[in-house]
C-alpha cells in the first residue's frame, strides 16, 4: 500500500525529491514512450519503491488525454459463454495496462445512446464482443471517431470497421458433413433468433450442404441464445412435431437446453436424438453434458482483438481489418459413432 506524509498519500512531487530529479523526469517515466535516460529511469523506479508510490491514472489522464479505457461492449449476458469471454478480455486488457469498461446493450436497439455514454467516459477504444449485435453499433463508434473493434462480428471482404470471428458459413457446412457421416437421414437446425447475422450464416452453410444430400432438414428457431430458450423451443418440438434424428443447435447453451428437454421427454441421447453444439465453452465439456459441439477459438479471437485495438489507439489511421479463425469438430458423447 502507499505510505502516506504528513500531508497526505505519496506524490509524484515526493519521488522527485527523494530521487533528485525534476518532477517532469518522474512523470515521463511513468508515461508509455515518453523519453528518459536510464540512469533517471533507474533513479525514479528506486525512490518510488521506496515510497510504495503508484502512479495516479486519472492525474495522467488529464495531463495525456488518454484514459487508457476501452469499452467493452456486448448483449446476452444471460449466455455463461460470456463470463468466459468477459474473463479473458479484461485479463488481457489489464495485462496491456489498459481499463476495460463493461457495457451491457442487451435492450439496446441502436448504438446512439451507448455512444454518448462511452463519450462521456471518454474511452481511447471500444470492443464489441457480440456475434448477434448488428454491425450498425460497431460502424456508430467508428463514426464518433473511436478505435473501434468487434470481435465475433460478421466477416467482410471489405470491411468498415475491425472483424475478428469465425467463418459461421463454414461452421455450418462443418455441422451438416459431421451429421451426414454419422448416418443421420432426418436432420435439423435449431438455431438463435433468426434476425442474428450469426444465426443465418450457420444456418446458411448447414441448408448448403444438406442440400447437396438426400436428407430430410427441418428448421426452428428459439427466442434468444439461451438454456431456458433452447429447453422451451425443444420442448415445443417434441410436442407438436416428429423430432429429427439429429439437430444442429445455433450454439452451446441451445444445446444444453436442448439436451434438458429431451431427457425430460424420458429419450435419451445420442440413442435416440443426436445434438451437435457450437463455442466449445467450459460447460460443454462437463461429465454430465459431454456435448459433441465445434470449437470456436475464442482466446485466439480474444488476443488479437486486444492487439488490434491497442494498435489503433497507437494509429488511427490503420486500415480496418477482418480475420478469419479455424473451427475445429470436439468429439463427445451426443453423436452416435461414426460407422
Amino acid at each position: 500500500m502507499p505510505r502516506e506524509t504528513a500531508r497526505g498519500a505519496i506524490t509524484l512531487k515526493d519521488v522527485a525529491m527523494l530521487a533528485g530529479v525534476s518532477r517532469s523526469a518522474v512523470s515521463r517515466t511513468f508515461t508509455v514512450g515518453a523519453s528518459v535516460s536510464d540512469k533517471t529511469r533507474a533513479k525514479v523506479e528506486k525512490a518510488a519503491a521506496a515510497l510504495g508510490y503508484s502512479p495516479n491514472a486519472l492525474a495522467s489522464s488529464l495531463t495525456t488525454g488518454r484514459t487508457k479505457m476501452i469499452g467493452l461492449v456486448s448483449n446476452n449476458f444471460h449466455n455463461p459463454i460470456f463470463l468466459e469471454v468477459f474473463d479473458l478480455f479484461t485479463k488481457g486488457l489489464q495485462a496491456r495496462g489498459l481499463r476495460p469498461l463493461l457495457v451491457n446493450l442487451t435492450d439496446e436497439v441502436s448504438p446512439e445512446n451507448s455512444i454518448r455514454m462511452l463519450r462521456a467516459y471518454s474511452v481511447d477504444g471500444v470492443i464489441v464482443a457480440s456475434s448477434t449485435l448488428p454491425a450498425s453499433f460497431a460502424e456508430g463508434f467508428r463514426d464518433a471517431g473511436v478505435p473501434v473493434v468487434h470481435s465475433f462480428g460478421r466477416h467482410a471482404m471489405r470491411p468498415k470497421v475491425n472483424v475478428l470471428g469465425i467463418d459461421n458459413i463454414a461452421a455450418g457446412r462443418m455441422a451438416a458433413q459431421t451429421l451426414i457421416d454419422r448416418g443421420y437421414a432426418r436432420v435439423a437446425f435449431l438455431g438463435g433468433p433468426a434476425t442474428a447475422t450469426s444465426t443465418q450464416d450457420r444456418f446458411a452453410g448447414f441448408q448448403e450442404v444438406i442440400a447437396g444430400s438426400d436428407l430430410a432438414l427441418s428448421v426452428s428457431y428459439a427466442s434468444n441464445y439461451s438454456f431456458d430458450a433452447g429447453r422451451a423451443e425443444m420442448l415445443r418440438l417434441l410436442e407438436t412435431t416428429s423430432p429429427a434424428e439429429a439437430y444442429f443447435c445455433g450454439d452451446d447453451v441451445l444445446s444444453i437446453g436442448a439436451l434438458s428437454a429431451i431427457q425430460s421427454a424420458g429419450l435419451r441421447v445420442p440413442e435416440d436424438i443426436g445434438i451437435i453444439g457450437l463455442n466449445d465453452m467450459e460447460m460443454a465439456g462437463w461429465a454430465n453434458i459431454n456435448l459433441t459441439t465445434i470449437h470456436n477459438p475464442f482466446k485466439q479471437i480474444i488476443a488479437a482483438s486486444i492487439d488490434l485495438i491497442a494498435a489503433s489507439l497507437n494509429n488511427d489511421s490503420r486500415a480496418p481489418e477482418a480475420r478469419l479463425f479455424d473451427c475445429t469438430i470436439v468429439e463427445r458423447g451426443t453423436l452416435r459413432r461414426l460407422p
